[in-house]
């Protein structure tokens, strides 16, 4: 969803600048909407490397420690 006020105020800023600024502009706003990290394809190397016991104590910490809410830990 795009805010038209903040597209605006961008286009206006853009406007203010010189061609190489702008340049730089349109070169950092292609850096954040591009993809980061890696294909998942490529992780498919590591399937089957940890030991199944492991998993399961990965697990069930999760279901302990991740599912549990601790109101008082914000005060």
């Amino acid at each position: 969803m795009v805010d038209i006020s903040l597209k605006q105020q961008i286009l206006d800023q853009l406007d203010r600048l010189d061609t190489d600024k702008q340049r730089q502009v349109l070169e950092y706003a292609q850096r954040l909407s591009t993809p980061q990290g890696v294909p998942g394809e490529s992780l498919f190397r590591f399937i089957g490397l940890i030991p199944t016991d492991d998993l399961e104590k990965m697990a069930q910490a999760i279901e302990e420690d991740c599912e549990n809410i601790d109101l008082d830990e914000w005060d």
